[in-house]
C-alpha cells in the first residue's frame, strides 16, 4: 500500500458522513481533494479545516452540467482526475410503496444513481487520456440484505452495482477501475430520515463514517495492478 501524495481526489458529496471523513482521510495521505456537494458553506467550513490542499466545487449532481463543471475546473486547477468517490445519498421518511409518489421516486434514483452517472459520464475523458483512473462507489448493504429502507432506495442502490461494473467492462483497456462499497448501518445524517428512530443501543453498534473511509482509503492505496469490485463492510455487532 501506498500514500495518495500528488493524487487528485473528487470527492461528491464530502459536506457530512462517509464523504466528508473519505476527503479529510484521503487529505492527510497526501492527495489534494476537490470537495463538491450542495452545501457551500459545510463545504467552507471543510475546505478550511484541511488547508491548501482542498477546493470547493459547489455542485448538484442532478445537473450534468455543474458535474461537468465540476470536472473541468478539477482539469484546469489540478491538471488530472485520479479518484472519484461517488458518496452521494439521500432516503426520504415516506419510503414505503404505499406513501412513495411519481415524485419522490425520480428523485431518489436521481439523487442516488442518476448523479453517479453524470459523474462517471464526465470524468472518463480524463481517465481515458490518463490511461488511469479510480471510481469508488458508496452504496449500502442493503443490496446485499433487502431490507426496509424503501424501494427508491434500494432500486437506486442496487442500480449503483450495474454502473460501476459495466463502466469497468467497457473501460478496463484504457485502465479505469471500480469499486462498490456496501456499507452496512452507519452513524450519519441519513439516519435521521428514517420515519421511525433507531434504538440508541442499536445505533450504538452502527458504523462510524470514518470506518468507510478507512475503507475508501485502503481500495485507493492498493497498487493500480489490483482491483477491488466490491467491497461489503457490516457492523459486527448487529
Amino acid at each position: 500500500m501506498s500514500d495518495l501524495r500528488d493524487q487528485i481526489a473528487v470527492i461528491v458529496g464530502s459536506s457530512s458522513g462517509m464523504g466528508r471523513a473519505a476527503a479529510v482521510s484521503y487529505a492527510e495521505q497526501g492527495a489534494k481533494v476537490v470537495l463538491a456537494a450542495r452545501s457551500v458553506d459545510k463545504l467552507e467550513e471543510l475546505a478550511t479545516q484541511i488547508g491548501d490542499d482542498a477546493l470547493v466545487c459547489p455542485t448538484d449532481v442532478e445537473d450534468s452540467a455543474q458535474v461537468e463543471s465540476l470536472i473541468q475546473k478539477t482539469i484546469d486547477t489540478f491538471g488530472r482526475v485520479d479518484i472519484l468517490v461517488y458518496a452521494t445519498g439521500t432516503n426520504i421518511p415516506d419510503r414505503s410503496l404505499e406513501n412513495l409518489s411519481y415524485e419522490t421516486w425520480n428523485m431518489m434514483i436521481s439523487t442516488n444513481l442518476t448523479g453517479a452517472f453524470h459523474c462517471t459520464k464526465a470524468v472518463l475523458p480524463v481517465m481515458r487520456q490518463q490511461k488511469a483512473g479510480l471510481i469508488i462507489y458508496l452504496s449500502s448493504g442493503c443490496v446485499q440484505s433487502p431490507d426496509v429502507s424503501g424501494v427508491s432506495y434500494q432500486a437506486s442502490k442496487c442500480g449503483l452495482s450495474g454502473l460501476a461494473h459495466g463502466t469497468f467492462k467497457e473501460e478496463q483497456a484504457n485502465g479505469i477501475r471500480t469499486t462498490v462499497i456496501f456499507p452496512g448501518l452507519c452513524d450519519t445524517p441519513l439516519v435521521f430520515k428514517r420515519p421511525t428512530p433507531t434504538p440508541p443501543e442499536v445505533m450504538a453498534k452502527a458504523l462510524q463514517p470514518q470506518d468507510v473511509a478507512d475503507a475508501c482509503l485502503f481500495v485507493a492505496t492498493l497498487p493500480s495492478r489490483t482491483r477491488v469490485p466490491e467491497l461489503v463492510l457490516l457492523p459486527a455487532g448487529l
